[in-house]
């Protein structure tokens, strides 16, 4: 019976949802990690060791937020580590199912998203960057190291020369 309640309560929540969504006038979107770890995006175990197993054996660490605070000894080796975090995690084609439905149940809306996911999903499935705010950045942006100006650089041809 508990079951049952369960179900029909999530199922309420559904269809409420799909009401809300038909009725409203705008929709604001605000996604976190968790939403591109549904969509396929993990930072550990076999996705972690196909790709960084050389750095896991000379470092020990075991996922890839790891990796990203570690004290390189060089820029060499350190940029060796970004790029590819990188370019797997913002230019490789993500599993994007779950972006492009969500995309599907507001694409015709006035919508809205506040991330702070840096990996570009939401433009993959389609959202319009101009409704995107990314409150921790883009991983294909580069900006100067002082702070001089505000411009950004796009970097999908640096770090692919630097994967390589």
């Amino acid at each position: 019976m508990l079951f049952q309640k369960r179900k029909c309560s999530a199922e309420n929540s559904i269809e409420r949802l799909k009401r809300e969504l038909e009725t409203a006038d705008a929709v604001l979107i605000g996604a976190g990690a968790g939403l591109s770890t549904s969509a396929g995006f993990i930072y550990t175990g076999q996705r972690f060791q196909q790709n960084f197993s050389d750095f896991k054996a000379k470092y020990g660490f075991h996922d890839m937020y790891s990796g990203g605070f570690y004290p390189y000894s060089s820029l060499e080796e350190h940029w060796a580590y970004w790029s590819r975090y990188i370019w797997l995690n913002r230019y490789e084609n993500p599993p994007k199912l779950v972006y492009e439905l969500l995309y599907r149940l507001v694409s015709e809306k006035d919508y809205f998203v506040i991330t702070t996911n840096v990996d570009n999903c939401f433009q993959k499935a389609g959202f319009d960057k101009r409704r995107l705010f990314y409150t921790q950045g883009d991983y294909g942006l580069f900006r100067c190291s002082q702070p001089c100006h505000t411009q950004t650089y796009e970097n999908r041809k640096l770090i692919e020369h630097m994967v390589k």
